[in-house]
């Protein structure tokens, strides 16, 4: 594996040529260009591609798990109903401040998270370094392992050890279940997906971005706020809400209407 120097200076881009002011030797910058950026998002996407099926699902059921601790920590920040009713956009706020942290974990200890991961192997696919087949396979395997590692931290973690069983925590749930799938209709979840999407690969790129551990992690944070603020739809977090909301028996929500109305508008809003 090579180490980021290594990686720049075996870049193709003029960028240690000190006689034109306008070039920087970017090795003594504290983040890479947006064009290099690119080159080390691709070469992860081919390192991320050519990795065995067994290692990739289970790194995607770890960022199933991890996404979902995030969103559970968001969950409870929210269930605040005074606030909720005199000041909604303020914890909204708050919730947005820490759901980040589900992909700080994801991203920092390298698991496969869908809606990231199609960005890296994309690219790969783009400049040629990766076999559409190999993206594909890639792509079905951590969605799989993303919901398995969601389901997991549903039924054993938060079902079963009672943490949204009481009110109002589970008046929260409920609640936000029904909003983010009963109400809205399937072209809305659709264009939501593609409003997160955007961000979260934002997020992950800026987090390549950044040189130093601290930058990474404010690189992830803003744009999963913004996200989480405006209310757009992460099909991966959703595996963990939306299920945990038929397990609390969210009237009218059952595992069919998420399926075709919440999983097939999702997935697609990012491929």
């Amino acid at each position: 594996m090579q180490t980021s120097t290594q990686v720049i200076q075996s870049l193709p881009f003029q960028t240690r040529n000190m006689g034109n002011p306008v070039l920087v030797d970017v090795v003594n910058l504290a983040a890479y260009t947006p064009t290099e950026t690119t080159e080390l998002v691709s070469r992860t996407g081919v390192q991320k591609g050519n990795m065995r099926p067994d290692k990739v699902f289970i790194s995607a059921v770890s960022a199933g798990c991890l996404l979902s601790f995030g969103c559970a920590v968001s969950l409870i920040a929210l269930t605040a109903p005074w606030y909720q009713e005199n000041a909604p956009g303020l914890i909204k706020i708050i919730g947005a401040l820490v759901f980040p942290l589900g992909l700080v974990m994801v991203v920092l200890t390298g698991a496969d998270l869908f809606t990231a991961t199609t960005m890296y192997t994309l690219v790969a696919v783009l400049h040629r370094r990766l076999p559409v087949r190999k993206m594909l396979l890639h792509w079905f395997l951590c969605f799989w392992g993303n919901l398995a590692g969601s389901l997991f931290m549903v039924a054993i973690i938060f079902g079963y050890g009672g943490i949204f069983s009481a009110s109002p925590y589970r008046d929260e749930v409920v609640t936000l279940a029904t909003k983010k799938q009963m109400d809205p209709r399937i072209y809305q979840i659709f264009l939501r997906g593609i409003g997160c999407n955007w961000l979260v690969c934002l997020a992950c790129f800026l987090s390549i971005q950044a040189k130093d551990l601290n930058s990474k992690v404010m690189g992830i944070w803003w744009p999963i706020f913004a996200f989480v603020s405006l209310g757009l739809d992460h099909v991966v977090a959703n595996m963990f809400i939306i299920p945990l909301g038929i397990w609390l028996h969210t009237p009218g929500l059952t595992i069919g209407l998420y399926i075709w109305k919440g999983k097939f508008p999702g997935a697609l809003s990012i491929s």
